[in-house]
């Protein structure tokens, strides 16, 4: 469609491209008259109707956006579809997801970011809006028909009011059509007549004399005359691109405003006195005050410069001030350091409890010693035994052994 052409990048689009928004706006508006959105949906939510350039021009972006997700809902709904009426509070982005979704679904391009149609105005929304009601349309079965002119009837007296008022452009044609007409067709010669007159003398309504004399009343052509004068009214309309109409124009113009500097000239006189007399007197009391106030502005002045003096030693002191005050916040904290070294020093100093845990830890070593004690007396006395059973075994088996020997000397 041409509305899908027109989005296109700036560089590839024409002068009149800007204006292309204005024209879709109206078309829109045809097409939702053709709808009857008025009754559907202006009147049943109580909303304004429609302006031609609503959505072309910037008026108030929030009530132009609700208005866009309005119609474009009701459009939507018009095309068979089922979608819920947005309302103040929603989602922005959410509901312009949903119509563009809806659009993709019944075959409408979008090469625009969603966040043009946030503004509730633009190119964009008529787009959009417009596509929808052609939509719309579609699913109702509407169809463009070619316009049908009624048959003009002309009356004998509608043609004698429109042709009341004569103009030079239609004496104009009418004397062409005459000479015309006269070219082509036979014209009536006096001349003729009146030899025909001549030769047929018995015939005397044939003479032109008696053709040429009227005998009309004059009171009757008088009234005739009044009851006809109305219509040969002639009216001479100007031509705009004559220029002799142009220099008519400027030589009224000059006219009228040479009458009309006459008579401002006066005025513009008293009011350049009057304003001249008003700034002498301006000045004069301006001199008058400034003499009076000459001791006051110089004592003023020595009070701006003692002023701007102790400014700057107001910088220097609270210079020095704020380094000193840093200094001091580094000493206390050193100050707070050296205090928590020295509680925690007399803490321990005063208190008992390092005492009391170095006696437990005492009785317990000696506990263990004693309990080290008896354990190396067993493990010696277990020792002692074993040694002790070692050597029986050892005699036991020496005596074993000599045993045997003895009885082989025996033999």
């Amino acid at each position: 469609m041409a509305e899908d052409g027109r989005r296109g990048d700036e560089g590839e689009r024409g002068p009149g491209a800007l204006y292309q928004m204005f024209v879709t706006m109206e078309d829109l508006l045809d097409k939702l008259k053709l709808m009857n959105y008025e009754e559907s949906l202006i009147r049943k939510n109580n909303m304004k109707p429609l302006s031609r350039h609503y959505f072309a021009l910037p008026t108030n972006p929030g009530e132009q956006f609700y208005m866009f997700t309005s119609l474009a809902a009701w459009l939507l709904n018009q095309t068979g579809r089922t979608f819920e009426q947005p309302q103040e509070y929603d989602d922005p982005n959410v509901t312009i997801t949903n119509i563009l979704t809806e659009l993709r679904a019944l075959g409408g391009s979008v090469d625009f970011p969603p966040n043009k149609l946030k503004q509730g105005y633009g190119e964009q929304v008529c787009y959009v809006l417009d596509r929808l009601a052609e939509e719309a349309l579609k699913f109702t079965g509407f169809n463009w028909k070619r316009p049908v002119y009624p048959a003009e009837e002309m009356e004998e007296e509608a043609l004698i009011e429109d042709d009341a008022e004569l103009t030079v452009n239609k004496l104009h044609d009418e004397l062409i059509e005459t000479e015309d007409y006269e070219e082509g067709e036979p014209f009536l010669d006096l001349e003729v007549l009146k030899a025909q007159g001549q030769n047929t003398e018995g015939l005397e309504c044939s003479k032109p004399e008696e053709i040429l004399e009227s005998t009309t009343d004059a009171a009757e052509w008088n009234l005739e005359v009044e009851r006809v004068l109305p219509q040969l009214k002639v009216t001479i309309r100007t031509d705009n691109k004559d220029w002799r109409i142009h220099v008519d124009q400027m030589h009224q113009h000059k006219e009228g405003i040479e009458t009309s500097l006459k008579e401002t000239k006066s005025y513009l006189d008293k009011l350049q006195d009057e304003i001249s007399r008003t700034l002498e007197k301006v000045s004069s009391r301006e001199k008058y005050i400034n003499n009076q106030l000459d001791n006051l502005i110089q004592d003023f002045r020595a009070a701006q410069a003692q002023l701007s003096e102790a400014k700057d030693r107001y910088q220097q002191g609270s210079g020095g001030v704020t380094e000193r005050t840093k200094l001091l916040s580094e000493i206390s904290e050193e100050l707070e350091k050296v205090k928590q070294d020295m509680e925690e020093k007399g803490s321990s100093m005063t208190d008992g409890a390092p005492l009391v845990k170095i006696k437990q830890a005492l009785t317990k070593l000696k506990q263990e010693i004693t309990q080290m004690d008896i354990r190396i007396g067993v493990v010696e006395h277990t020792l002692l035994q074993a040694k002790l059973k070692e050597k029986s075994n050892m005699t036991r088996d020496m005596h074993a052994t000599n045993i045997p020997e003895t009885t082989i000397g025996g033999y």
